[in-house]
């Protein structure tokens, strides 16, 4: 049997009666061919050579899924987040942009505290802690939470976690049910109405009002709360107002909530030490008879300027906490073992974080001093003087409506602030981020120069803001 010549196709060798061979184009050997028998006395057998046409399959992409549950499509990005990032962009591309977006000290964290974790890790203490967080840790979080909070707890009802935040998501998944309504007083930090989302569970906003320093009326938060309401979150001292709620207002509201058995109390605690006096704050769990429903979440990284270190706490009844330690444990089990070891480090300092705590919050509290005074000379603003934490909510909605060359018009508190960022190359958080349109959130964790940069930019972005003329 002769080879054909022809190469890069099939070759198939054929009699006028049927096919007797195929030879396969990768080779030069004969050993490609495949023959079949005939009988003996087929008459007139030959064999041609034919060339067949190469056929290149289509092969089609395969169409991935890319559709996301129902429950993450509900959940907003954060926008403090979104404009710290767009900020920090800025920065590196080099426009100087002054960053007042986000909650976190620009302090360094304490000596004492920093060579506690290095000693740690120096030591060989890198291993996996106790989902729950070590008992070394958990017993100084005791002592700190009898000595300065007045509520009693044993380790076994405190769960150390990732960060405040943390806890606060672990306790709003393990308690609430879908349907369940979660109580929450507007302004809000930006993660609580998502967090119940999370939890398919629904975010019920109280609106407060800056005129009474955005605290929660008792008389509307009894009017609001039905057989579905599960849990009311209160921040206190509150982001974004700096708000700190008196003790007789947080009586008031534990005897609404004591006469709804299904409510739980969360307590987000995370700001206690930043506070100015006169103004003093009160745990809700040490209110008379709150102890039993009340979930007590506070931290290390404002106190004590330990945000990277991501270290938070959750304290409260031991049915609720294991609960929580439970969800957990699947999810991203115990913190850092070192920055567990400098957080006990950082509760050894003494009362209240001792005087490194107690220098930080004289500077926050020169700085707030200097926006009130610098804003409340601004007509139109409106300002609800902050007792704790670091920010001033500012009312700027006599603004709407004004425009300006080259950006157009101002019709609330993102489009202002995008102008502030674009104009005056300052960056801050839109007050409907928080759930209030009327108000815009300065941080005022930078040093009092930049704070003072700041508002100059801002104050003079102002001036080129020019009343929409009708047409």
């Amino acid at each position: 049997m002769a080879n054909s010549a022809l190469r890069g196709s099939a070759i198939i060798y054929y009699s006028r009666h049927q096919l007797v061979g195929v030879r396969s184009p990768s080779s030069d050997s004969d050993t490609f061919l495949k023959s079949l028998s005939f009988p003996s006395h087929l008459p007139n057998f030959s064999l041609k050579p034919l060339q067949m046409k190469r056929i290149t399959p289509v092969v089609r992409a395969m169409e991935v899924d890319i559709l996301l549950s129902p429950r993450v499509n509900s959940v907003k990005p954060s926008k403090t987040v979104a404009i710290t990032d767009q900020a920090t962009a800025l920065v590196q591309a080099g426009v100087p942009v002054i960053r007042l977006a986000a909650g976190e000290p620009d302090f360094d964290t304490p000596t004492v505290i920093a060579e506690a974790g290095m000693s740690a890790i120096r030591e060989g203490y890198t291993r996996y802690t106790p989902n729950a967080g070590t008992l070394e840790l958990r017993s100084a979080i005791c002592k700190k939470l009898k000595e300065e909070n007045g509520i009693s707890y044993t380790p076994d009802q405190i769960l150390v976690s990732n960060g405040a935040k943390q806890s606060v998501l672990q306790a709003v998944l393990a308690v609430c049910s879908p349907g369940d309504e979660v109580i929450i007083p507007g302004p809000f930090y930006v993660s609580y109405p998502e967090m119940a989302r999370l939890a398919d569970a629904k975010p019920v906003i109280l609106p407060t009002h800056i005129s009474e320093d955005f605290l929660l009326d008792p008389k509307l938060l009894e009017s609001k709360l039905s057989d579905k309401s599960r849990l009311l979150i209160i921040c206190n001292p509150s982001n974004p107002t700096g708000s700190v709620y008196p003790r007789k207002l947080l009586e008031q509201i534990a005897q609404v909530v004591a006469k709804h058995p299904r409510l739980l109390v969360l307590s987000d605690e995370i700001y206690e030490h930043i506070i100015y006096a006169p103004a003093t704050h009160t745990s809700f769990a040490s209110l008379p008879g709150m102890w039993e429903r009340t979930l007590t979440v506070n931290g290390f990284s404002k106190t004590f300027a330990m945000t990277g270190w991501r270290l938070g706490y959750l304290a409260g009844p031991k049915h609720f906490v294991a609960a929580c330690g439970k969800i957990q444990s699947q999810a991203t089990s115990g913190a850092s073992s070192i920055s567990q070891k400098a957080a006990v480090a950082a509760l050894g300092m003494g009362y209240a974080g001792g005087e490194a705590v107690a220098t930080m919050v004289k500077a926050f509290k020169e700085r707030r001093d200097y926006l009130v005074q610098t804003f409340g000379e601004l007509e139109g603003v409106k300002i609800s003087v902050p007792q704790g934490a670091f920010y001033i909510f500012l009312d700027f909605s006599s603004y709407y409506g004004t425009e300006a060359e080259g950006f157009g018009m101002i019709k609330d508190s993102e489009s202002l602030c995008r102008y502030l960022l674009d104009k005056g190359q300052v960056a801050v958080v839109p007050g409907d981020a928080f759930g209030d349109d009327t108000c815009i959130r300065i941080s005022y964790a930078a040093s009092l120069s930049t704070i003072q940069a700041a508002a100059d930019s801002i104050k003079n972005a102002l001036l080129y803001l020019r009343r929409a003329v009708p047409v």
